[in-house]
């Protein structure tokens, strides 16, 4: 058993949110790589974009929870195999076109939308598109279409998560649900979890201790209740800056480095 498991939201946490860098935590990222400790990335991304991404970080033998945590990518695999997505728009052809025509998802824009969207190059914006659990999109109405919107698929069995850029909707697993799974995989080490959105909050809850990444560029999340007792905390730098110190902290905490 490792003495330490990390699990990390991508975007805006290990990720720059406007270059989508790393370089700020690679100090904490060579301190988990010689302890031989394991990073669980989890993210909206899609399998193909978090392979080839898990790889240059060093952790390729590691499980990665994609898509929001609607599914898994194994360790040492580029694909997984499965067509939630295809389920999935064909429940949304069953909402009120009036409402479903107010959200604007990745399948509804073509790459260059995608790219132009959210900073990508074309190549990176083709394996975000390339989806099969998910759907993360833009809703363009105002605060009660939307309420209405998510009543309406939630009927079709679809859930919605806040992401730091993206609604997105799936069959309801989350980042959390994956992670429990991942622990008892590697027989339940202690966890540390770092993220800075909403759809982050449940997989922050869950780990032994909770890290809470500064995203100047998002409102910061409420007061959790751990904050009160030290195991979750906050940082004070940005993205991978904040990652890099509060990993090195804890690393420290536990006479690793």
């Amino acid at each position: 058993m490792p003495p330490l498991i990390v699990f990390s939201d991508l975007d805006g946490t290990l990720l720059d949110h406007h270059s989508y860098r790393w370089d700020a935590a690679e100090p904490a990222l060579e301190a988990l790589r010689r302890n031989g400790i394991p990073l669980i990335l989890a993210s909206s991304k899609t399998a193909a974009e978090m392979g080839p991404l898990r790889a240059r970080l060093g952790f390729a033998g590691c499980p990665a929870i994609v898509e929001n945590g609607a599914g898994v990518l194994p360790a040492n695999l580029e694909a997984v195999d499965a067509d939630d997505y295809g389920r999935l728009h064909t429940s949304l052809e069953q909402v009120d076109p009036a409402l479903r025509g107010l959200f604007k998802g990745f399948g509804d824009m073509t790459a260059e939308d995608v790219a132009a969207d959210t900073g990508l190059s074309f190549d990176a914006a083709v394996a975000a598109k390339s989806r099969q659990f998910s759907e993360p999109g833009r809703f363009l109405g105002t605060q009660a279409e939307k309420e209405a919107f998510l009543k309406e698929i939630g009927s079709h069995g679809i859930a919605a998560r806040e992401g730091g850029r993206y609604l997105t909707l799936s069959f309801g697993a989350t980042k959390a649900d994956q992670m429990q799974a991942i622990l008892t995989s590697y027989d339940a080490p202690t966890s540390l979890a770092l993220g800075d959105a909403p759809n982050d909050v449940e997989m922050l809850e869950k780990a032994d201790f909770g890290v809470i990444v500064a995203n100047p560029d998002r409102s910061p999340l409420p007061q959790l209740a751990r904050e009160e007792t030290g195991t979750i905390r906050r940082t004070l730098l940005p993205g991978p800056a904040g990652w890099n110190a509060e990993v090195l902290r804890v690393l420290s905490d536990r006479g690793l480095i």
